[in-house]
């Protein structure tokens, strides 16, 4: 049995995404072994991140800077006709990496396994609605969401969802082939996003 203190840090990682009651514990009495030095540069760390990072009023990615927009929004060399929906910013941090797409994106804030309704309000999915109604530049919708179970079916979802929007002008298209079925965005390799990105349908 733990002591108050340590079952109740336990419990805080245990909330982070994939980590189980056994790597929490191992996280904490890694933090009770560190040097007051080395843990006080954690605790600052996350500090200054709480302090200094926004949430982009236009794609809702975190970033440090100036204005209400990040560095990908305002940034007059971007496509403004693609837009990427990607479901975490790990997603869209993978694609850019490729250097291989120019647009704009826009993070949707994860996948539904099924589309129940508590589930669905969940996603951005006004915001998203709201972004393609306002910006009519926008002529392709890039859905690159993970290639399992929950991306198929919010894909599925965007795709009906989306459609009374499409126009003449207007497009919706896939990843292509190169991310294997079952995989994730944020794991896949710089190579294989750019086949999938080169490839979309």
């Amino acid at each position: 049995m733990y002591s108050k203190s340590v079952q109740k840090l336990i419990d805080i990682f245990s909330k982070f995404p994939t980590i189980g009651p056994r790597t929490a514990a191992r996280f904490v009495f890694y933090l009770i072994d560190l040097k007051d030095e080395e843990l006080d540069e954690i605790l600052n760390s996350i500090s200054a991140v709480k302090r200094n990072i926004k949430i982009c009023i236009s794609c809702f990615n975190p970033f440090e800077g100036q204005g209400m927009l990040c560095e990908i929004c305002v940034n007059p060399s971007r496509d403004k006709s693609l837009l990427c929906i990607v479901a975490k910013e790990t997603d869209l941090n993978s694609l850019e990496k490729t250097k291989k797409y120019k647009g704009l994106y826009f993070i949707l804030g994860g996948t539904v396994s099924a589309l129940k309704k508590a589930e669905v309000e969940k996603l951005r999915i006004k915001e998203l609605v709201a972004k393609i109604k306002n910006q009519p530049e926008i002529s392709e919708i890039i859905l690159a969401l993970n290639s399992n179970s929950e991306g198929e079916a919010t894909t599925l979802y965007l795709e009906r969802l989306l459609k009374p929007y499409i126009s003449t002008n207007k497009k919706i298209t896939r990843l292509g082939r190169g991310l294997p079925v079952g995989g994730e965005l944020e794991y896949a390799d710089e190579e294989t996003l750019s086949s999938a990105l080169e490839s979309r349908k």
